[in-house]
């Protein structure tokens, strides 16, 4: 089974001590999203988990211990690194010292286990779509070579995004295949191997890739090991990557980007972030009285 570190919330770059705790411990609690009650124990510890998935803005805080982690388990590493500055990343460092933070992990892990997102791609009067393909090219120009793949996609517009963003500016289908055909062009310049993420449009005419970002494909031949022939269900419609087991919990990331999908609320991120414990199993609170705590399927993928 894969762990992923975490699409709910920027673990690596938040909470680092309680991540390396849960690792020298050997287990983590998650708190179902749906049924709060419900609580998984999974094991932390290499013959339970395949491949540990870390995604994350900011990889500094674990530079100087992440081989700890990476010495015992099969990984994969999702580097975001986008156009954007403070105005809609407040969190998140500036794109030059992302970029030499990248280097450090590719040092510690080599490039075939990183995977760099330029995600997601949205447009407001100072992000253009001209300024989207400079800074990409930018970006491709000193990225190409030290990572494994480029994954991008359209920003999905929500209704709180009217409060939280209102400078965010809706994108046409036209939009969108403008920006996509450059991107592909661009990739391609510098061999970049490039796809998209989630249920965008069919763009294989620019030479991008509709694959999942997480199959059991590209994390076999990452880690040279072979895994079983599954089906890869993906967590949300049009989705194909291979499902994953998240210890992270959402409205708990402090970064404060504009767009973030997994912030719902910035009260109760103040909140969770106030209740965190990085003595706890649980990434945020602790275990109540009222809290159903039960072993998780740590069933393996891998081939035998």
């Amino acid at each position: 089974m894969l762990i992923n570190i975490s699409g709910r919330t920027d673990i690596v770059g938040v909470y680092p001590t309680w991540m390396f705790n849960r690792f020298e411990e050997g287990f983590a609690y998650s708190r179902n999203t749906i049924y709060p009650t419900s609580v998984r124990r999974y094991e932390l510890v290499p013959d339970k988990v395949d491949c540990l998935l870390f995604c994350s803005k900011n990889y500094l805080p674990v530079l100087d211990r992440i081989n700890q982690i990476t010495e015992r388990f099969h990984t994969y590493f999702y580097y975001t690194i986008t156009a954007y500055g403070k105005d809609v990343e407040p969190g998140v460092p500036d794109i030059e010292t992302s970029i030499q933070a990248l280097f450090e992990l590719e040092r510690i892990v080599g490039s075939g286990r990183i995977a760099w997102r330029y995600d997601p791609v949205l447009l407001t009067s100072e992000y253009t779509i001209e300024r989207h393909l400079d800074t990409f090219e930018w970006m491709c120009d000193r990225l190409h070579g030290h990572v494994d793949r480029c994954i991008f996609s359209f920003v999905e517009m929500y209704a709180r995004h009217a409060t939280c963003f209102p400078e965010l500016i809706a994108m046409t289908e036209d939009e969108k295949d403008v920006l996509a055909r450059g991107l592909g062009q661009i990739a391609a310049k510098y061999g970049m191997p490039i796809q998209t993420c989630g249920n965008e449009a069919d763009y294989s005419r620019y030479g991008i890739s509709g694959s999942g970002c997480v199959t059991l494909d590209m994390l076999g031949k990452a880690n040279g090991i072979v895994f079983r022939t599954l089906k890869h269900q993906g967590c949300r419609k049009g989705c194909h990557c291979m499902a994953s087991r998240d210890i992270g919990l959402k409205d708990s990331c402090i970064n404060g980007c504009k767009y973030c999908y997994a912030n719902r609320n910035a009260a109760r991120v103040a909140e969770n972030y106030r209740l965190h414990d990085p003595d706890s199993p649980l990434l945020i609170g602790h275990l109540k009285p009222t809290d159903k705590l039960e072993p998780g399927s740590q069933k393996s993928f891998l081939a035998r």
